[in-house]
């Protein structure tokens, strides 16, 4: 798996996965539960995984609904 995005916008990783699913990409959100460590504040980001065969067709959707990807 390889990363997609990485924040700690809320909105921005619902929006990233709903895009995600709505191409049938599978994905995985990791650091979820890191907020234990920040105290809930949400100064961790979370990490947004998918599989190394759809990096190309996740980032591209990615940047055609506005979301920056890291190449």
């Amino acid at each position: 798996m390889k990363e997609l995005i990485r924040t700690n916008d809320p909105a921005t990783l619902a929006f990233a996965t709903a895009l995600l699913d709505g191409e049938g990409i599978d994905h995985f959100v990791m650091d979820v539960h890191m907020s234990v460590l920040d105290g809930s504040i949400g100064i961790l980001p979370r990490r947004l995984m998918v599989p190394d065969q759809d990096v190309a067709q996740a980032r591209r959707a990615m940047r055609d609904n506005g979301i920056l990807v890291e190449k």
